[in-house]
């Protein structure tokens, strides 16, 4: 059976190159299966599947304004098994939720469900079906690692997870990467209510260091990076600040709507369709047609945009010191420029604007620190040298609290099922 093969002596071996601890991952699948079981009942033939959490290297706000970006896959993940049940009908449930069903046979978008798992699930599988697949129904149980609030993206897992599984099952594993990443982004903004770029479904669905160039938004250019921070003795963390972004919504659609505004200066859509000269040329005389924050938020885009084709270009060339410089000058403008470090309705709250100076202080010139995702609340990022790490998460999390700081491992697989 599956769980004998989960249990026995090569087990482990089908989690290596998954996980940095492959040895604890047979434990955790055997316990998901249990619980498929539980909730639809024993004798079924299922298979194994894993979505990561993603991360934000380099490129803030950059994609929306079809910039181009570096992201990475992390270990932490959302893991599901999962079994066709010859229906119409996809039945999910996940750990410490009640069942979300969704009926195949309308996959128009329903207000009722708006905000829902189920919305998601509808939306993929409407995607996929536009792209000329034909999905079935399936029963899935779905176990998360991946801790609410701390930025790595656990609605785009969730959406390439339920993806993978249907390409898997009914696609023949014949859409790409590129495609499942698309059809959660299609879910995410026309079924789910939030509208998204493509950068956080591509992480999750490509695996790795991912260089990705939204010039042509329908088809993004994705060059896959083989770079390892520990191999080079760095070890990536996230620091969660604390802050809800509930109430940040206005906040973070002001930024694609000013760099929006400037580019509509220059008769384009997006920033990127701009020449950088261009801009510079007439900044100035731009003062009073925009306001002044909207030219320092373009300002910002120019620059990550050119930081995100270096990092690139550094990454393959393991460039430690570039890295680290590209790095924390990513974070700088994002603090100044793009103005995304603090909420603007509590002045008291500068909890991103403490953790980058904390980690600027504690880490000097051995590391870097940046703005992670968003922005306004929530996390940032770290390189710290090994020898500091240690030191560093417990000061970090002595201001943050416990869990706050967490270690990151890249994970080399993108979205895929585990085979045994």
């Amino acid at each position: 059976s599956i769980c004998e093969k989960i249990m026995g002596e090569k087990g482990q071996e089908a989690f290596e190159g998954w996980y940095e601890n492959a040895e604890s991952q047979p434990r955790r699948y055997l316990d998901t299966i249990h619980g498929f079981e539980k909730a639809f009942g024993n004798g079924r033939r299922v298979a194994l599947f894993s979505s990561p959490g993603r991360c934000e290297i380099i490129g803030n706000h950059t994609d929306h304004q079809l910039g181009r970006v570096v992201a990475a896959a992390v270990t932490l993940d959302m893991i599901a098994v999962a079994a066709p049940n010859g229906s119409r009908t996809i039945r999910v449930v996940s750990e410490g939720y009640s069942a979300s069903v969704v009926e195949l046979d309308d996959l128009a978008p329903r207000i009722r469900e708006r905000g829902t798992p189920s919305a998601l699930i509808r939306g993929v599988a409407a995607s996929l079906t536009r792209s000329g697949f034909s999905p079935a129904g399936f029963d899935a149980y779905v176990s998360s690692q991946l801790p609410s609030g701390a930025g790595l993206s656990s609605s785009a897992a969730f959406e390439c997870l339920v993806g993978t599984i249907l390409n898997s099952l009914f696609c023949g594993g014949k859409a790409s990467f590129t495609q499942v990443a698309q059809a959660g982004r299609f879910a995410e903004s026309e079924y789910f209510g939030k509208p998204c770029g493509l950068m956080d479904q591509l992480a999750c669905a490509a695996g790795g260091f991912a260089a990705m160039d939204f010039a042509n938004p329908a088809a993004p250019q994705v060059r896959r990076l083989p770079f390892s921070p520990q191999h080079h003795g760095l070890c990536l963390f996230s620091v969660h600040t604390g802050g809800s972004h509930a109430d940040l919504t206005e906040q973070y659609a002001a930024i694609p709507a000013e760099m929006k505004a400037v580019a509509a200066c220059f008769g384009q859509q997006a920033l990127r369709q701009v020449p950088e000269d261009a801009f510079w040329a007439e900044a100035g005389k731009l003062r009073g047609q925009v306001p002044d924050r909207a030219l320092l938020r373009a300002a910002h885009f120019f620059e990550e945009d050119r930081r995100a084709a270096a990092m690139s270009d550094a990454l393959a060339q393991n460039d430690i010191p570039q890295i680290l410089a590209l790095f924390s000058a990513s974070g700088r403008s994002s603090q100044q420029l793009l103005q995304n470090a603090w909420p603007d309705a509590k002045p008291e709250e500068r909890g991103i604007s403490l953790a980058l100076l904390l980690s600027s202080h504690l880490l000097q010139n051995k590391g870097a620190c940046r703005i992670h995702g968003g922005g306004f609340a929530g996390s940032i990022l770290a390189l710290a040298p090994q020898e500091l790490a240690t030191a560093y998460q417990r000061e970090m999390e002595a201001a943050f609290g416990p869990n706050s700081c967490r270690r990151l491992y890249v994970r080399p697989a993108g979205a895929g099922e585990i085979l045994l």
